[in-house]
This record gives structure tokens, C-alpha cells and sequence, in this order.
């Protein structure tokens, strides 16, 4: 174990994270962009988007497998450059059928990074800071998306979306560039994992029968499920002239909570006590929602709360589990339930907000946050219990 934090590393991991966000960011900040380059597409666009997320779903658990397979240094610089050879091809705005098939391979990309960069700040971080580089960690998806959304989408609107993948492509070769210098491998902490069919059935079975492997995702789960479904169908039930303010600020405020009272708290509480009191503020915050409707200060004390959840879940995993090979399935299982909350959250919201109207909001947010707090409740109670 580490005496002493390589803050300059953790940051430069933080980048290369920034750039896996991007890989999901980068087409949604310019969605509506995209039908002027494929305008036969129709629906089928939606893939565009999607089939990164539907990767992680499949594989997210395998990459953990992979990753440590062929360890942690090596996963991450080839998913770099993989990444970046992608964005590079993308900015040739290549045929429809050969757009899709690149957003398969940058879901791989994607997933090696945010199984293997996490778990080497874990790492290389001291255990007293290990709280701090692994809340910061659970920013970049909320930072990724705030730089592209004001600077990636302008330059698509000025220059073409081309533009965008040329830079994102070029960013993700500079990160490779700089990590393969400066990270050295990990020693081994044990023989590598066998990579196969039954050696992946084994593993989910492995991990979700754990109460240590699997307690961060089953957290994430939920959260990821609201987060996003929140943002995307809340912004009409705010006024009209303060909405723009509003949800810009949320993630901000999510992230200002997660680096600031949450890394405090990660000094004091655990981890999972952390995630459990975000959880439990978070569902207070709903029935704030449900009593004044689009309410500004609720919207943003909701954001709020789930900064602790945001943060506090990523420090999870190396605190239930020992081990980089068990670090690394613990953050593959977050990245299978991530992409699972984040495919079907907003799905299920817009389904229940068409039924019910604006009460479906603050009703299934709440369900989904008091879900995980009762599944941290019972995993921990569990693991007393062994």
C-alpha cells in the first residue's frame, strides 16, 4: 500500500477519464445536429448514442475479467488509443452502418477505462486520500459533459461535428501519450483470471452474491437510474426564466457537495454510510419536489444530496474489497449497473410522467433512492452478519 499520493497522476487518470465521458458526451451535446449528416437515418440514430451504453450492460462485468487479465497500465493505454483511433475515424463522418460499428468499439473503450483508471487511483492514493481521488473520480462524468457542453458543442456548430471527434480524438492520444510515460504496471496480486464463457458466468454469479463486490453497484444502480432521468425530464416543471440557470447549476452543485462535505464526511464515516446518507436526503428532497413542483432550491439541494451518493460510491469499492483484481470487478459491476440505470431511467420516468403526469417525477426518484438505501441497508447488515 502507498504511503504517499501521486496527486499529479490521479489527476492525469481523472483526464483520461474525462475523455471516456466524452465518448458518451460528445454525441449527445450534438444530437440534434446529427440528422443533417445522416438524414436517412430516422430512428435508427438513436443508436448513435445508445450502443455505448448497451456495450457496458453486456460486458461490463467481462471487463473487469480483461482488465485483469492483462493488467491494469496496459487495458487503460490501449483503450486510450483505441479511443482515440475511433474519434479520429468518426471525424471522417463515415457511412451510417460504419458510424454504429465504431460507437461498439468505443463501448469497449469506454469500459476499459473506467474499470482500470479507477482502479489504479485506488492504488496509487494513500489511504487517507483515497476518499478525496475517488470523489474526484465520481466527477467526471458531471464535468465531461458541463466542458462539452460549453465548448465541444460551439465548435461542432462552427466547425462541424467532424471537428469534435478530431479534437476528442486527439485529446484521448495526448492522455495516452502522457500516461504512457509517466504510469508504471501494477505488481500482480495474483495469477490472472481465466477470460471465457463459463469464467464470465462464474464471475457474475461470483459478484452478485457477494455483499462486498457487488454493494457499489447496487447503489449506482439506483442512482444512475435517477440522475439522468431526473435531468432530462425535469427542466419543464421549472419557470421558464429561471430553467437554463437551474440545470446548469445542478451538477455543479452535485459536484461542489460531492468535493467538498463529501470528502469531509469520507474522513469520518464510511463509505457506504456516506452513500446511505445521500440516499436517504435524496428521498427528502423528492417529497420537497412533490410538495412545491419544480421548486428551485429543492432542485438544487436534490442535486445536492446525490453528490454524496456520487462520489461516496466510487470509494466504496476499494473499502469493501482488497485487492486490485477485486477492486477491478467491484468497478466493472458499477459500470454494468451504471449502464443498465442510465438505459432505462429515463425510458420508465417518461413512461410514468405520460400515465400519472408531474407527481410520476418525485414518486419514482423517490422509490428509486429509498431502493438504495434499503439495498446498502441490507448488504451491510449482511456483511455483519458473515
Amino acid at each position: 500500500m502507498t504511503e504517499r499520493t501521486d496527486f499529479p497522476l490521479v489527476l492525469a487518470l481523472w483526464g483520461a477519464g474525462l475523455g471516456a465521458a466524452a465518448q458518451y458526451g460528445k454525441v449527445s451535446v450534438i444530437y440534434d445536429l446529427l440528422p443533417a449528416t445522416y438524414p436517412e437515418a430516422g430512428a435508427t440514430l438513436g443508436f448513435v448514442v445508445s450502443l455505448v451504453g448497451f456495450v457496458g450492460i453486456l460486458f461490463g462485468v467481462v471487463a473487469g475479467l480483461l482488465v485483469a487479465r492483462i493488467r491494469y497500465r496496459r487495458a487503460l493505454l490501449s483503450a486510450l488509443w483505441l479511443g482515440a483511433a475511433v474519434s479520429l475515424f468518426q471525424a471522417l463522418l463515415p457511412p451510417l452502418s460504419w458510424m454504429l460499428a465504431s460507437r461498439v468499439a468505443e463501448g469497449l473503450s469506454h469500459l476499459a477505462i473506467v474499470v482500470a483508471a479507477p482502479t489504479l487511483i485506488a492504488q496509487l492514493s494513500a489511504e487517507r486520500d483515497r476518499g478525496l481521488t475517488l470523489t474526484l473520480w465520481g466527477t467526471f462524468f458531471g464535468v465531461a459533459f458541463a466542458l462539452l457542453a460549453f465548448a465541444g458543442r460551439p465548435l461542432a456548430q462552427a466547425l462541424g461535428p467532424e471537428a469534435l471527434f478530431a479534437a476528442h480524438g486527439a485529446y484521448m492520444a495526448l492522455f495516452a501519450l502522457y500516461l504512457s510515460r509517466r504510469l508504471k504496471s501494477l505488481p500482480p496480486s495474483g495469477p490472472p483470471p481465466e477470460v471465457s464463457l463459463a469464467s464470465a458466468l462464474r464471475v457474475h454469479l461470483t459478484i452478485y452474491r457477494s455483499t462486498h463486490l457487488s454493494a457499489p453497484a447496487a447503489g449506482w444502480l439506483f442512482y444512475t437510474f435517477s440522475f439522468v432521468s431526473i435531468l432530462t425530464v425535469l427542466p419543464p416543471y421549472i419557470a421558464p426564466e429561471l430553467r437554463g440557470l437551474i440545470l446548469g447549476a445542478m451538477p455543479i452543485m452535485s459536484i461542489l457537495v460531492s468535493m467538498t462535505l463529501g470528502v469531509y464526511l469520507l474522513r469520518h464515516l464510511s463509505a457506504v454510510a456516506v452513500v446511505m446518507l445521500g440516499f436517504g436526503l435524496s428521498f427528502a428532497c423528492t417529497l420537497w419536489l412533490y410538495l412545491l413542483p419544480g421548486d428551485p432550491l429543492a432542485c438544487l439541494a436534490l442535486a445536492g444530496a446525490m453528490g454524496l451518493i456520487q462520489g461516496a460510491s466510487f470509494a466504496a469499492v476499494p473499502q469493501l474489497n482488497r485487492g486490485a483484481a477485486a477492486q477491478a470487478q467491484g468497478n466493472g459491476a458499477m459500470a454494468q449497473m451504471g449502464n443498465i440505470g442510465n438505459t432505462v431511467g429515463t425510458p420508465v420516468m417518461a413512461l410514468g410522467l405520460a400515465a400519472a403526469g408531474y407527481a410520476a417525477l418525485p414518486l419514482l426518484a423517490g422509490l428509486a433512492f429509498l431502493a438504495g438505501l434499503l439495498a446498502h441497508l441490507t448488504l451491510r447488515q449482511m456483511r455483519r452478519s458473515q
